[in-house]
């Protein structure tokens, strides 16, 4: 049940996040009848997805920048994710593995640091993407 709630309160929330990008005013006069029909969360999940949909025409575009944020956003919060959840497993299993061997606990705290250190590297990797993409971004000219 909690599960079910959850769930339900991500996916309303990405309905509200995807609904919220506005698309850069188009060249064209006249667009096709099944595209001008779709509402404007498929339209911003497509270009989401598409790499080549983010990339609109004219000056005034906001889709690059836009996009860059929430991939900066994401490229921190998923690496800090993964890495939160990795440390804790691995400092888990070192305390269980202290535990049942307390004769080897220097072995094993030795490895832990090594291993901790390492995964905090690839969490600020993924703080030097965010940053790359908010501050020095190679699309936006």
């Amino acid at each position: 049940p909690r599960s079910f709630v959850l769930t339900g309160a991500v996916l309303l929330s990405c309905g509200a996040l995807f609904s919220a990008f506005i698309p850069a005013p188009l060249t064209r006069t006249s667009a096709p009848a099944s595209i001008s029909n779709l509402p404007t969360t498929a339209m911003s999940a497509a270009a989401l997805v598409a790499p080549t949909a983010a990339h609109a025409a004219g000056e005034g575009s906001v889709w690059i920048p836009a996009l860059s944020a929430v991939g900066a956003g994401f490229a921190i919060g998923l690496a800090a994710i993964g890495s939160g959840v990795g440390q804790g497993i691995a400092s888990g299993r070192c305390i269980d593995g202290i535990s049942r061997q307390p004769e080897v606990a220097d072995d094993l705290r030795g490895v832990l640091l090594l291993s901790l250190a390492f995964m905090e590297s690839l969490t600020i990797y993924g703080l030097v993407i965010a940053l790359v993409l908010l501050f020095a971004n190679p699309l936006i000219k």
